[in-house]
């Protein structure tokens, strides 16, 4: 079902501290909390005695107590302390999973740790760049499959009928989607030419009148996305030569956490180049994506619950990325289980 030798999003940064925090990932409760000089760490959220979850109990420094019994576990997943007794069962250990904090971001690796490697995690554009404003948003519950979120991130036709208050418009209905396909990721995209500006863009862009605008959709392996937006005056757009002055780009990180089979939770923020420390426009710009990626939740939670009545569905045109998308995550959960059933 999921691809394990991968960086996930476990949690907002900020939303870590000197506490004992409970979450579930691929199906896995999972306690998150910070040593005593800040570094994150991620254990498995049960303790080996009786199976309480460590998310009941306490923090001792840098040690996890269980709340039955104070049996302790370093970050290491270790028992280093049972409480009557001096000597330690071999088996008292829990699971300790890679973490890193990136992009104001825990990410978390939930395959083998011998493989787990902080430069493949989602590199991120103009982050530190102090000419390009981020507006972040709190994490979005999402009660459906991950694999109809990256379905929606790779269909930017969607666009026009989904968002027609934000990021959309009726004059773009029938444009063509290109599809590609790259080593780590499918890219669905297309130029919008000579088309009015959606209202999610007013006031962010610095011309008036019709715009050509690129949707560019890219979804990578196993649910993480860019998706990028650039728009400039009517007939400067285009994939050749450089565009005008006036051109605005935004990029919107979307990173998906699959909670179990039909739960995910949703981690964005946006990059701009303009306007870069307008508190006011990001907090508009806040508002308005929420707005947004809120119709789409409403319209994946019915997707979900019509699927889970009758699966039977059909495939038409604007299907090709997400299709090419889950055929090859799910040859790579195939090879990597494989790998797993040889080495075992």
């Amino acid at each position: 079902m999921y691809l394990r030798n991968t960086w996930y999003v476990a949690e907002w940064g900020h939303d870590v501290e000197r506490a004992l925090h409970p979450v579930k990932i691929l199906g896995e409760d999972i306690v998150l909390f910070r040593r005593e000089d800040g570094t994150p760490q991620a254990l498995a959220d049960s303790c080996p005695h009786r199976k309480l979850p460590l998310s009941m109990g306490r923090l001792q420094g840098d040690h996890v107590v269980c709340g039955y019994h104070g049996m302790t576990f370093d970050g290491a997943g270790a028992c280093v302390r049972v409480p009557g007794q001096e000597r330690i069962p071999p088996r008292a250990r829990v699971h300790s999973y890679p973490v890193e904090e990136r992009w104001g971001l825990i990410w978390i690796w939930m395959g083998d740790p011998a493989l787990a490697d902080p430069d493949t995690i989602f590199a991120v554009e103009h982050y530190d760049d102090p000419a390009w404003g981020i507006n972040r948003g709190a994490v979005m519950h999402w009660p459906c499959n991950y694999l109809l979120i990256t379905d929606n991130l790779l269909d930017p036709s969607h666009v026009a009928f989904v968002h027609q208050t934000s990021f959309g418009s009726d004059d773009f209905e029938e444009d063509p989607v290109e599809t590609r396909a790259t080593e780590d990721a499918v890219v669905t995209a297309r130029w919008l030419k000579d088309h009015k500006l959606a209202a999610f863009y007013k006031p962010l862009v610095r011309f008036e009148g019709l715009s050509d605008r690129l949707q560019h959709y890219e979804v990578r392996y196993p649910c993480n996305a860019i998706i990028k937006a650039v728009i400039t005056p009517a007939g400067t757009g285009g994939d050749d030569g450089p565009l005008h002055p006036d051109v605005f780009y935004m990029d919107s990180y979307n990173f998906i956490t699959p909670v179990d089979e039909r739960n995910s939770r949703y981690f964005y923020f946006q990059i701009r180049n303009v306007e870069p420390h307008n508190e006011e426009l990001s907090n508009l710009m806040n508002t308005a994506v929420l707005g947004a990626f809120t119709e789409d939740l409403i319209i994946l939670e019915a997707v979900q619950k019509g699927i889970d009545e009758d699966p039977a569905t059909i495939d038409i045109a604007v299907d090709a990325g997400p299709l090419r998308f889950r055929r090859r995550l799910q040859q790579l959960i195939e090879a990597e289980q494989s790998a797993l059933a040889r080495a075992g």
